[in-house]
């Protein structure tokens, strides 16, 4: 007899409510912290907000992880409900601390067996392992068959991010001073993507529309080794552009399932408005 399962996420996957309602995600947020107030993604500001905000602000704000209360108080309650396991999967380590405290408070709760899951990516991506584990328990796998799917998906899952607006990697460390002033005389479009869990750039293309085509370029290099993906395009406050990219995948790849998400507060701080990203995954069967 399998157990019951309960699957576990941080709002960093970006997933809509009604979703998770109907998958019986649970769902804890990480913090956008402008001055001295705090938010809760979603639960205290949405995403529409938060870029109304970002407009108006001189200070960048910062983002923080979820205190460990959150988790241990949340397994509590998920053990008093009758789970027996739940699968904790969250947005990379190297990026956050939210994976290591979803697994310390597994190990402070007893009555119930906690597994951590490290994508080592974010956004979409990582909703695209939420939804499988989902599914499986539904099903009626257990933990390690769950993470065993999740395992063999991450041999093809793929990030690319392209960044509007140079200064928020300048503030994150991940350019200097004269990259930063030569990158935007030359209007430079860094391409970053994730490698090891850390985000990285992986090319400088010379303006968007170049930028652009090399995403489609890198997307069917993985397409015509055979099999079936799935692609989404990630926005932070851009939405025209994402449906141009739309457009663009399905011309192209007409057998490439494709939709929309989007860069909320705690990523949308450290890419910024006007962000585009790539993300693609080959269908698990």
């Amino acid at each position: 007899m399998s157990k019951k399962v309960a699957i576990v996420t941080d709002s960093t996957a970006y997933i809509p409510v009604d979703i998770r309602k109907k998958l019986q995600i649970e769902m804890v947020p990480l913090n956008v912290i402008f001055g001295e107030e705090s938010y809760q993604e979603e639960t205290d500001i949405t995403t529409d907000e938060f870029y109304q905000k970002m407009k108006t602000t001189e200070e960048l704000p910062k983002t923080s992880q979820p205190a460990i209360g959150q988790f241990v108080t949340l397994f509590e309650q998920l053990a008093e409900k009758g789970f027996e396991q739940v699968v904790t999967i969250h947005l990379s380590s190297q990026l956050s601390g939210t994976f290591q405290s979803a697994v310390s408070a597994g190990e402070m709760v007893e009555g119930i067996d906690v597994f951590g899951f490290d994508t080592e990516i974010s956004c979409a991506p990582q909703a695209y392992y939420v939804l499988q584990a989902a599914r499986s328990a539904e099903a009626g796998a257990d933990a390690s068959e769950i993470l065993e799917k999740l395992a063999f998906m991450k041999k093809t899952a793929k990030a690319y991010f392209m960044v509007d607006d140079l200064k928020h990697l300048h503030r994150g460390g991940r350019l200097s001073g004269a990259q930063l002033m030569v990158g935007n005389l030359l209007k430079i479009k860094p391409i970053l993507y994730f490698e090891e869990g850390k985000i990285i750039p992986f090319e400088k293309v010379r303006t968007e529309k170049k930028a652009l085509a090399r995403l489609l370029d890198l997307l069917d290099q993985d397409v015509s080794q055979g099999g079936n993906y799935y692609a989404t395009v990630i926005h932070a406050n851009r939405l025209n552009g994402a449906r141009q990219l739309v457009e663009m995948i399905n011309e192209r790849f007409p057998e490439v399932e494709v939709d929309i998400s989007f860069f909320g507060p705690v990523v949308g701080t450290h890419l910024g408005a006007g962000s585009l990203g790539l993300s693609w995954q080959k269908q698990y069967t």
